[in-house]
């Protein structure tokens, strides 16, 4: 146990109220004038300090901001070595039990840089440490110089979203190949700009990279309007998504309505009879490996038909109950006019190269983004859509590695729908495909982009894979006990912060960043943001006239069906 004796740091302080009250900051060496405390205890990546107290009330007043706040929780202090500087950032702070005016700081080293000689600043940053601290070295503040070395992004391709806290100019940077290559997770409570954040994220890759291939699942209709001018916009007026793209287990999802033991033996007979449609379509023949999983067209009637035939069977080894909830069941689909987008007859044809083409942006023609709308889909597919569109741009990427690789970023807003948390024993084709991508989607070019309020409620082990978290404010405990196990170790210290961030700032961590930081985000214009923004009741409530036609235009879209983003 380090005993942490204020007598011997006192006397070893050149610039301690104890020691050298009378001396004026103006005679000092400069890089005395920032010096804050020494070195206690050294533990690995987490250590202990002592701040003075004193001197920490002098720098208050500093007119640099960053100096002005040293020594408090998420900021940071540096340490020389030789002829480089450590940099750490201060996770806790507690006043000294046995002596007043000594504050104990338990910190987390994030890496080192060099020493430029004439000024005592640090440049050529970089993550990790070579060579730790000994007791009794002294702790010095950082300035916003000292911050813009560190923070400032080195020559990898990278897009800048926002002011690094607590400095005015300094630039946060997110560097594109490691954010994409081992996926990332934005999250942050409703309300504290989190849809506004993630636009301003994708509207800064896609002005970068024009010719890039993103598709965003949407699920409030939110984002139409924000890449109206550099994406294209999908919605069950032009999505049309063929039926036959479902693999077996996505037929299942739709056409199966039995569970337990009745739902094994719906599944045979709809696996026998799929098996059957698809081996008539004119693309099955001679090719002996089409299985119930091929995406070649079939035509529903063909997969009625074999059912009805083989309801008729006399051998049979099942009642009728099971023939007739299967085609009752596709029969409903067919006529419903909410699933025309899908299970149209207009559907049959071999349209999967076009589809392919409109969805993943090949080619992008300047519009790098899809925007997939399923807010008008039947809630009772939605995930089944979702599967669909996640497992063909993993398949596409499998089996497209003998050609060029074409990388596709896959984002899901309200990730915790379609991956909930592992303690809901819950099977489903979406929350199989979307964990594959997490697990193996770096291996083939496919990156995965989670947007949640929930994180709590999504799963462990595919948080776990998101490379980099960006985390806004959380208010709830779950939340956050969930995020901080998620982080890596240097980023505990910026944690406690996470409750007290103020809406459209973050936490950033791990591969995208060189360290961990707090974001002040850039505005976005009005035109590039998406339709998220909280009613005003103190005013909406005030406003009066128009109601009755108001009512009349808004029964007429809610009978007809018509696409909300045609009334933004």
């Amino acid at each position: 146990m380090v005993d942490l004796n204020p007598r011997s740091f006192q006397g070893r302080n050149p610039v301690s109220s104890a020691t050298a009250p009378d001396v004026p900051l103006i005679v000092q060496r400069p890089i005395e004038q920032l010096r804050i405390g020494e070195v206690v205890e050294i533990a690995g990546s987490s250590s202990q300090v002592l701040l003075d107290a004193s001197r920490l009330n002098v720098l208050i007043d500093h007119s640099d901001p960053s100096v002005s706040m040293a020594g408090q929780v998420g900021s940071q202090v540096k340490i020389r070595m030789g002829a480089r500087w450590l940099v750490a950032n201060v996770r806790t702070q507690r006043m000294h039990q046995r002596e007043a005016g000594l504050i104990v700081c338990q910190i987390d080293f994030l890496g080192e840089g060099e020493e430029e000689k004439l000024t005592g600043r640090i440049f050529n940053f970089r993550r990790g440490v070579t060579r730790y601290p000994v007791p009794g070295t002294p702790l010095y503040a950082m300035t916003s110089a000292d911050l813009k070395q560190v923070y400032a992004a080195d020559a990898r391709p990278h897009i800048e979203i926002g002011t690094v806290y607590p400095t005015s100019d300094t630039r946060g940077a997110l560097y594109v190949d490691a954010l994409l290559g081992k996926h990332f997770a934005l999250l942050g409570s409703t309300g504290t700009g989190k849809s506004t954040a993630a636009a301003l994220i994708l509207h800064r890759i896609c002005d970068m990279m024009p010719d890039g291939h993103i598709v965003m699942i949407d699920p409030h209709g939110e984002y139409s309007s924000a890449f109206a001018q550099n994406g294209e916009l999908f919605d069950v007026g032009n999505l049309a998504m063929p039926y036959w793209l479902m693999n077996f287990e996505e037929h299942c999802e739709v056409f199966l309505t039995s569970h337990g033991a009745d739902r094994q033996t719906d599944a045979e007979i709809l696996a026998k009879c799929l098996l059957g449609a698809r081996l008539k379509s004119k693309l099955a023949v001679g090719n002996a490996k089409v299985t119930v999983d091929t995406p070649i067209p079939y035509m529903l009637s063909d997969l009625v038909s074999n059912i009805q035939n083989e309801m008729g069977k006399l051998d049979k080894a099942t009642s009728s109950a099971p023939f007739l909830r299967i085609k009752g069941k596709i029969e409903e689909v067919k006529a419903d006019p909410r699933y025309s987008f899908m299970f149209s007859g207009m559907l049959v044809g071999d349209t999967m190269l076009d589809f392919i083409s409109k969805i993943f942006r090949l080619p992008a023609d300047g519009k790098p983004i899809s925007i997939i709308d399923v807010s008008g889909v039947p809630s009772d597919i939605t995930a089944t859509v979702v599967a669909v569109l996640s497992r063909m741009i993993f398949d596409f990427a499998i089996w497209s590695r003998r050609e060029k690789t074409r990388p596709v970023l896959l984002v899901c807003e309200e990730a915790h729908r379609y991956i909930p948390s592992d303690r809901v024993n819950e099977h489903s084709a979406v929350r199989e495909v979307l964990s594959r991508i997490a697990k193996e989607g770096r291996k083939y070019g496919v990156s995965l982009g989670l947007i949640t309020q929930r994180p709590s409620d999504l799963s462990e082990g595919v948080l776990s894979q998101c490379g980099t978290i960006i985390a806004m404010r959380l208010n709830n405990d779950r939340d956050q006990a969930h995020v901080r196990s998620a982080m890596p170790e240097g980023a505990r210290g910026f944690l406690d912060s996470i409750p007290a961030l103020r809406n459209r700032e973050c936490i950033i961590c791990g591969e995208g960043v060189s360290i961990p930081i707090r974001v002040s985000f850039d505005d976005l214009a009005e035109s590039r943001r998406p339709a998220s923004d909280d009613p005003t009741f103190s005013s909406l409530w005030k406003e009066r006239g128009g109601e009755p036609e108001m009512l009349a235009r808004v029964i007429a879209r809610w009978r007809n069906k018509d696409n909300l983003n045609n009334g933004r």
